[in-house]
């Protein structure tokens, strides 16, 4: 029996694991209710009252959301940044500290305090009422994980960049934003761009604080038509509308990962 080269064994096992999922998929269709399942996933009238509000309501919320929460989230991660590069020891602890504690924390926990905890505490509720406390929460912990992100990017600027600008004249501080900062942009787009998928699905967190019908996230208005149709059919099309916005935002990322080393 002639023995199999490395290249026919790789292919041999490519062809054994596409028989196995198609065979599980043959399964699956001979063997599934989809009566059933097309009752309670797919009812037509249940997608029908979703309409348009789907789109117009809780995706445009959705993406308000992530919108105000990556923003705000990238402006506090430059300060961080900037204060664990510095040479005062006590902004290097401040920014550590406040890094360390939110990304140890989840950030369901995050929202909890700010839309209720706080103002029990303190007496004093964000702006935006606890929605606006609960995309405050997402700012601060996205700020935490943006921070580090940021600061390997400025860090992997090689530092003759900086030495060329300041042989030529130019000021600490305008070389870090006209040469540095940059470049450093470019090299964290990637991990940046996928922290704006994950900022999009944590939105759904902010379910937990309670919305008005015009705030409503998609996670919340899928609870909602659940609850209102006794039907789980709001639950995939919400799932499919996270999908439809998810999907192009992780093929950039892929997209943006490649290029880079390409040009690498």
């Amino acid at each position: 029996m002639p023995t199999l080269t490395r290249t026919q064994r790789k292919k041999a096992a490519h062809l054994g694991v596409y028989a196995v999922l198609a065979l599980l998929a043959l399964l699956v269709a001979l063997f599934a209710d989809w009566p059933l399942l097309r009752l309670n996933f797919a009812d037509g009238e249940t997608w029908r009252a979703l309409w348009p509000d789907i789109f117009l309501v809780a995706a445009r919320n959705t993406l308000i959301y992530t919108v105000l929460a990556f923003t705000g989230g990238l402006a506090l991660a430059l300060v961080l940044a900037l204060m664990k590069l510095s040479d005062v020891l006590g902004l290097r602890l401040i920014a550590t500290a406040w890094i360390e504690f939110f990304r140890g924390l989840p950030a369901l926990v995050v929202i909890l305090f700010m839309a209720l905890g706080v103002p029990l505490a303190f007496g004093w509720t964000p702006p935006g009422g606890t929605m606006g406390a609960g995309i405050l929460a997402l700012v601060f912990v996205s700020s935490a994980y943006m921070a580090e992100t940021l600061r390997a990017g400025i860090q992997a600027v090689p530092h003759g960049q900086s030495e060329a600008a300041r042989s030529l004249g130019m000021s600490s501080t305008w070389t870090f934003v006209s040469v540095v900062l940059p470049q450093a942009i470019r090299i964290v787009v990637p991990p940046l761009t996928n922290e704006v998928v994950l900022l999009l699905k944590d939105t759904s967190l902010l379910a937990i604080v309670g919305q008005q019908q015009s705030q409503l996230d998609l996670t919340s208005f899928g609870q909602n038509g659940l609850t209102t149709y006794s039907n789980p059919s709001p639950l995939l099309a919400i799932a499919l509308v996270y999908l439809l916005i998810t999907l192009p935002l992780t093929r950039l990322v892929a997209w943006l990962e490649a290029r880079q080393k390409r040009a690498r």
